[in-house]
């Protein structure tokens, strides 16, 4: 495939420098981004943003007494392009005599939902990290503006986010990473290197609409200025005050965190529970959110699915009632919220032939979530007769079982190859999961999607599609398991 390269030369010579340098020693001095005499490691592409950075620092450099390391990632994607990024940046460095850092990663696709652009950020970010520790660097510097900022603020907004997600990037992020031209706009950009007679590369990468952000880039915002010229800068501004918001909020947070959860050994963490229901709504949120964090490997916060589903639990649950999460396990114990790691005895995996076979453990009575349909699933034992006078009557979404028939724990799983029950209906004729779900005209990769609630003695419910004859409510059951299910997405607060 032929390869496309473009070497941008200025147009024009106008006085824009001022204003860019302007924009940059007022970010740093306003958001402390570094001070005199530190060591900065610049990342380099060779594109605008970043030839436009280093430039600027360069010129910074003698008078704040600057020690700057460029560093450029070459992952080779592009080829001979890529290539030809590499042979600009060393040749922009060596003309400066700055010292440069050539790296070329290899891309390991960690997430099962990483985009390449995120596999190289993470890989790009990881190195300068490392990088800035064996050399004492005291910062790393990149070459995000405002543009980059309004495309990350209308990703984030189109994809649902919380004020979290609307803040966009931060001028410094805690592991060294700064943003000096964040206050800049593109437009900026150029016109600088314009004026000091710059050239850039063009990465082709960029123009193509195979990323959602270059679609917001080339489609959405340029629809948006139209409407509102200075929508840029508008939501560059925007994303500042929010930060300052977020900042307020988080430190509240913080304090709910101190006064109101406890720590026990093992990661177990223990929530006052009335103190929480008496909190407004948006800090309950946020204080699930905090919780839930810590449970992540890396991280990361969880979806406003995943923290409804707890908060629900915690405002609405019975003593005793548990929620299964990917990442913990939510207990309610009278006055007290207990949250523990997930991989207990209550979650388990095994392979199955067809990939990975999640478990729950259902105890009763006990609430769990199973992601993957989107339904929280719901247990509990009733006494025959008050199930009949409280109106409990069997649907698609609600199913009772005679309690003396199946032993606890119940489990949620999904579909194991070999699967059989005994469908009601079917006079005690076994039958194949398979051959059901081949009926039901059900693919075979949403098989695996499907909850079964199983007991020791077999498969007592394929959910929401057919129970197993033998454990129905006969003339003799006198006590009910009463199990139901719901699609969050639908369930009201």
């Amino acid at each position: 495939m032929a390869v496309e390269t473009t070497i941008m030369r200025p147009s024009s010579r106008s006085a824009a420098r001022p204003v860019l340098l302007t924009h940059l020693v007022r970010a740093v001095r306003q958001q402390q981004l570094f001070v005199p005499g530190q060591h900065l490691l610049v990342a380099v592409s060779g594109g605008p943003d970043s030839i436009a950075l280093l430039s600027l620092l360069h010129c910074l450099a003698q008078s704040w007494l600057l020690t700057l390391t460029v560093v450029h990632c070459n992952y080779g994607l592009r080829g001979a392009e890529s290539d030809g990024d590499e042979s600009f940046v060393r040749t922009f460095c060596q003309e400066r005599h700055l010292s440069l850092v050539i790296h070329r990663p290899t891309l390991v696709k960690r997430r099962q939902r990483s985009s390449l652009q995120a596999i190289a950020r993470d890989a790009r970010y990881d190195f300068m990290k490392q990088l800035a520790h064996e050399v004492g660097a005291d910062r790393i510097a990149v070459g995000h503006t405002a543009n980059d900022q309004a495309e990350t603020v209308l990703m984030w907004m189109l994809r649902g986010a919380g004020m979290a997600g609307l803040t966009g990037m931060s001028y410094a992020r805690k592991d060294k990473i700064i943003r000096p031209l964040l206050a800049a706009t593109r437009e900026e950009v150029v016109a600088y290197l314009d004026h000091e007679g710059l050239t850039y590369r063009r990465d082709s990468s960029n123009e193509k609409p195979l990323y959602h952000r270059n679609r917001i880039r080339k489609e959405l915002l340029p629809v948006i200025t139209r409407l509102a010229p200075a929508a840029v800068r508008v939501l560059q501004r925007q994303a500042d005050l929010l930060r300052e918001d977020e900042r307020y909020l988080e430190q509240v947070t913080d304090k709910l965190v101190r006064s109101l959860v406890s720590q026990d050994a093992g990661g177990i963490q223990r929530l006052n529970r009335q103190a929480f229901i008496e909190l407004p709504v948006a800090l309950q949120r946020r204080l699930v959110l905090t919780i839930l964090r810590t449970y992540d490997e890396e991280g990361r916060a969880s979806s406003v699915r995943v923290v409804e589903s707890v908060r629900r639990v915690l405002l609405k649950g019975r003593s005793g009632s548990r929620l299964s999460l990917k990442q913990a396990l939510v207990t309610l114990d009278q006055g007290s919220v207990r949250l523990s790691p997930a991989g207990g005895d209550h979650r388990d995996e095994t392979g199955s032939g067809q990939g990975k076979s999640e478990c729950l453990r259902l105890s009763v009575p006990s609430t769990v979530y199973w992601a993957r349909t989107n339904q929280q699933i719901q247990v509990q034992r009733m006494a025959r007769r008050d199930a009949e006078q409280g109106g409990v009557a069997p649907s698609a979404q609600r199913v009772l079982f005679d309690a003396d028939r199946c032993s606890e724990p119940l489990l949620v799983r999904s579909w194991r190859a070999g699967d059989r029950f005994y469908p009601q209906g079917m006079k005690g004729n076994s039958k194949k999961l398979q051959d059901l779900f081949i009926d039901r005209k059900i693919a075979r990769h949403q098989r695996e999607e499907i909850p079964l609630l199983v007991a020791s003695e077999g498969i007592l419910w394929v959910v929401g599609m057919r129970q197993d004859e033998r454990f129905v409510v006969r003339r003799g059951t006198t006590s009910c398991l009463v199990v139901s299910v719901c699609n969050r997405a639908s369930e009201k607060e």
